[in-house]
């Protein structure tokens, strides 16, 4: 009787939780991003600043507009509007579906939760947070949250469908990237996550797994199930093993610190075409984290070799990003000597893969392996 009655409490959390007051938009007008055919390209000379890069980012915004939650329902949507096609990915609570805006080629993500799975494993918490999180977020390498629906049984996110795959999938194909290509992903990354921390926002989940890459090759972050507001510091062990910086494992609670340790094994990731901490076992992961011993294959660029250092430095109070400069300090890196960062926002430079796109909704890019997420109660 009381197991019942704390379930249904928490569903009813979930339900007021995902019901917002006002509309923004009416239904009369939907626009939602398209990809554009593209193919294959050779690497283009890196970072190069184009003329009139200088004007203040501006992030170009769909009719359906992300950055401003609302409920689906209260703006005139419902969840008939949009045809469920096919399953882009699966998780823990619900699966990940391209969808359709019925009778247009209007493509999105429909992210589908179950609330009895949600309320079981205690992460009405977390669902809550990655709505509102998201809701926040309008970053040009930020995936878009367009609105919400549920119904007895789930929660759906209605979200950008990202076509160009997983940057994990292209960075497997490849086996490793060259110093200029992971150089441009990590510097898109280094501008969202200085956007999210300007916010009082972590991530705590970056991997090459949760970074998307759209019909031109810029980056857009994903999964944002473990992200959170904090102003100074959490306690939850959550991620993956071989991003996980060592104040997660030994439980000393972490704050923004430990996104800029996982973006130091990320860039690691992408030039050696593994991680610097690897094991068979999570637990020998965790040990070989707190030995804090890299081997650097000789290939490695000089000055990438030292921002990892930095990055990968086990003392938080010494660990570039979290000093007193914050993300300026990484940006300012002589790795990052040449990189023009408003254009670099503003989409101006081209990226290294272009993915081959058939169709607005083409799923030819999206494979099926992924590292498995980890995570304990303390949210």
């Amino acid at each position: 009787m009381a197991a019942t009655f704390v379930a249904n409490h928490l569903l009813s959390t979930i339900d007021e939780e995902f019901q917002e007051p006002a509309p923004l938009l009416t239904k009369a007008v939907q626009s939602a991003p398209t990809a554009a055919t593209a193919v294959e390209s050779p690497a283009p000379p890196l970072l190069s600043t184009p003329a009139g890069a200088e004007s203040t980012p501006v992030v170009s915004q769909p009719a359906i507009r992300a950055g401003n939650f609302t409920n689906g329902s209260i703006r005139g949507y419902s969840l008939q509007d949009f045809e469920l096609l096919e399953t882009l990915g699966t998780g823990t609570f619900g699966r990940v579906y391209l969808c359709r805006y019925v009778g247009s080629e209007q493509y999105y993500a429909m992210k589908v939760l179950k609330k009895a799975e949600v309320v079981r494993l205690k992460q009405v918490e977390h669902i809550n947070s990655e709505k509102d999180i998201l809701s926040q977020l309008n970053h040009p390498f930020i995936v878009n949250l367009f609105c919400t629906f549920q119904d007895e049984k789930c929660v759906y996110m209605l979200l950008e469908y990202v076509c160009g795959g997983e940057l994990f999938s292209h960075l497997r194909r490849a086996g490793r990237f060259s110093n200029d290509m992971t150089k441009f992903y990590a510097a898109e990354i280094v501008s969202a996550i200085e956007f999210m921390h300007a916010r009082n926002i972590i991530y705590r989940d970056l991997k090459p797994e949760n970074l998307l890459l759209d019909s031109k090759g810029h980056v857009k972050i994903a999964d944002f199930g473990f992200a959170k507001k904090v102003d100074d510091r959490t306690w939850t062990l959550c991620g993956t093993p071989e991003y996980l910086a060592p104040e997660i494992i030994q439980s000393k609670g972490h704050g923004k610190a430990v996104d800029w340790w996982a973006l130091g094994i990320l860039i690691y990731e992408m030039l050696a075409g593994y991680p610097p901490f690897y094991d068979e076992n999570p637990f020998g992961i965790y040990e070989k984290i707190l030995a804090g011993k890299i081997a650097f294959p000789s290939n490695f660029d000089v000055n990438a070799k030292d921002l990892i250092k930095r990055l990968l430095t086990a003392d938080r109070t010494k660990r570039l990003g979290n000093l007193k400069g914050g993300a300026e300090d990484v940006k300012q890196h002589k790795w990052f000597k040449n990189v023009n960062w408003v254009a670099l926002v503003h989409k101006q430079i081209r990226a290294p893969i272009i993915p081959t796109i058939r169709h607005p909704g083409d799923t030819s890019n999206f494979g099926r392996m992924r590292r498995c997420n980890i995570w304990r109660p303390g949210f």
